[in-house]
């Protein structure tokens, strides 16, 4: 009897280990610490991956944006790309805003970046184009007063909240106001065209549906590029420089498509927990 006991809790154990790995997916690291390697850079007025004074950089194991080989900042507004792109995923990156502004950054630009999702590619934008058409998740460091971050913006986007299409550039999420260098964790879990949720340090602060192409707050690109009303189900991922010095020490991605992805195959059910590190699925028959 005991010997029956022993084995079926082994099978028992077995089996729950085999459902548990079966269920977990690990964050990829985009930034491997060490160099910019499967990034591409995008500066306004230069060609694709000229690092125009050496703005986006790798210093002490951390992705770096710096200013310091800059005389006048002259709204070269700059992002960083991954090279690959995706569609359902959780996109987290780890920052910090330190230093001083660039000489003459605009006031609005004081301690702000972002990350920008379901973006169009770095090759696709224009010599002279400020942001690419993207959801920009809007990052800002505080002034002692009340300053949200994880926000929304949209440059050459709109989305759907309550029902409702929304136009205006930048709506305020309900995070709190994070001041000084400290170290903030910003989250967004993307779901295709569906849903979009933002975090702040693990608290869910703002949600939308439906991202996709209309309105403006976007310049310098190609006209035909922007559809209005096309439903952005995938995109690029890329990081800001928009003239205060930030600091990423972790840039990670969990790539949800193989449980997310309602066109996949041999799956019956999708959903994510809450925990940041599974995704959880049931398989179909």
């Amino acid at each position: 009897m005991k010997l029956r006991l022993s084995i079926l809790f082994a099978l028992f154990s077995l089996t729950a280990f085999a459902q548990k790995d079966a269920a977990k997916q690990e964050w990829k690291q985009l930034f491997n610490g060490k160099n910019l390697d499967g990034w591409d850079i995008k500066i306004r007025g230069n060609d694709l991956n000229d690092n125009f004074g050496n703005t986006f950089r790798v210093e002490d194991g951390k992705m770096v944006v710096r200013y310091d080989q800059y005389d006048d900042f002259k709204q070269k507004y700059g992002h960083i790309f991954y090279k690959e792109d995706f569609s359902y995923y959780r996109i987290a990156v780890e920052y910090r805003f330190v230093g001083e502004q660039a000489p003459k950054g605009e006031g609005w630009a004081w301690r702000n970046s972002g990350i920008m999702v379901q973006g169009q590619p770095a090759a696709t934008m224009g010599k002279d184009q400020d942001f690419p058409i993207s959801i920009e998740v809007q990052l800002l460091g505080g002034d002692e007063k009340k300053r949200t971050t994880c926000n929304l913006c949209t440059p050459g986007t709109n989305v759907v909240m309550d029902g409702k299409l929304i136009t205006q550039h930048c709506v305020n999420s309900t995070s709190k106001t994070y001041n000084g260098d400290q170290w903030v964790r910003a989250e967004v879990l993307v779901l295709g065209d569906s849903l979009i949720q933002h975090f702040a340090n693990g608290e869910k602060v703002l949600e939308y549906n439906k991202p996709q192409m209309g309105g403006g707050n976007v310049s310098g690109n190609d006209a035909a590029l922007l559809i209005d009303g096309k439903l952005l189900d995938h995109g690029s991922i890329s990081l800001q420089s928009e003239s205060h010095p930030v600091e990423f020490r972790k840039v990670e991605l969990l790539n949800l498509k193989g449980c997310m992805d309602p066109k996949a195959t041999n799956y019956k059910s999708y959903y994510v927990k809450a925990d940041n590190s599974v995704c959880t699925y049931k398989k179909g028959k």
